[in-house]
């Protein structure tokens, strides 16, 4: 898989600093402006994968860059540009160190939860009588403490993110304000689609001038789980699993070959033909989530297009 993106080792003009997360690589420009470039990395239960997945980062941005836009209106976002087809630049800010999770359904870590007996999560209560899937009476936000050092995430109220000082009372009203405003507007375009909006996080920097902007990507399969709608209440109602356009086909590929991130556990390896399947389904989730058909970026060289398109737009 020598045409994907690993590492990438680039020193662009008035680069100050690189910071490296689990899937993207953020370049600091001056203090002012920031250059993500999505990797091929993937990650799972905080786990970066041994091997790339062809065309994932290229997905991931365009998709990202696409619902930023379609946003823009209802919640100012952090873009300048999308000069490559893996790259974002936008305005440089001091990020939250909180993600706000928002989930319309119990699925996922809240299903998970929910069948271990616990029934608060993050200090938010979930009805009793439940089932796995089902829709929420109204979109509940679960916060998490963001990562650091590849650490997990963790579940934190909102009392104790404001007790904590970690975003104050102020400040987060705004993001919860945000929150429910960008996964209204993310349902409503899912379902143009087909598609449901099951869950998805958000994340927010202040800059320099305490503006408050949307930051990273949002409504990607990385960030977020779809449904798709059609036949959704038949399968609740016979107890079948859901038809999801999301990351957790991995994890849950990962579930079956005994991994979920947990000490002592190995990542089971991933064949070349498992690669491609994974690469394959990531372009079918672009494809339903935008309603357009994905070109293939060129691969050839990518670091070298990378950097000569990035140098482009700033040297503009």
């Amino acid at each position: 898989m020598s045409n994907t993106i690993n590492n990438t080792e680039f020193n662009f003009p008035k680069q100050k600093s690189v910071y490296k997360g689990k899937v993207r690589e953020v370049y600091n420009i001056n203090d002012e402006t920031l250059v993500m470039i999505a990797s091929d990395r993937l990650s799972a239960f905080d786990v970066v994968m041994p091997k790339q997945i062809p065309y994932k980062g290229q997905i991931l941005n365009q998709i990202a860059a696409k619902m930023l836009d379609a946003t823009s209106d209802i919640v100012p976002n952090w873009i300048l540009g999308i000069p490559d087809p893996n790259v974002a630049v936008g305005h440089m800010c001091e990020p939250f160190k909180v993600e706000m999770v928002i989930r319309g359904y119990m699925s996922g870590h809240a299903a998970r939860e929910y069948k271990a007996g616990r029934r608060l999560l993050c200090g938010v209560s979930m009805p009793e009588g439940m089932k796995e899937n089902d829709k929420f009476p109204e979109p509940i936000i679960t916060p998490a403490t963001k990562a650091e050092d590849g650490d997990h995430d963790e579940d934190i109220s909102k009392e104790d993110i404001i007790a904590k000082g970690i975003v104050s009372a102020e400040d987060y009203e705004v993001l919860e304000k945000y929150t429910k405003a960008l996964f209204q507007r993310g349902s409503e375009i899912a379902a143009e689609r087909g598609l449901i909006l099951v869950d998805t996080k958000y994340e927010f920097g202040k800059t320099k001038d305490g503006k408050i902007l949307l930051i990273d990507e949002i409504h990607t399969p990385d960030s977020s789980r779809y449904f798709y709608a059609e036949g959704y209440k038949e399968r609740q109602a016979k107890g079948e699993a859901q038809k999801q356009l999301s990351k957790e086909f991995v994890r849950q590929w990962l579930i079956a070959n005994n991994f979920q991130g947990l000490e002592g556990q190995t990542v089971p390896e991933m064949s070349d033909e498992k690669i491609n399947e994974i690469s394959d389904r990531y372009i079918e989730l672009y494809e339903n989530i935008t309603g357009e058909t994905f070109v293939k970026s060129d691969v050839s060289n990518i670091n070298e297009r990378i950097e000569k398109n990035v140098n482009t737009f700033l040297n503009k």
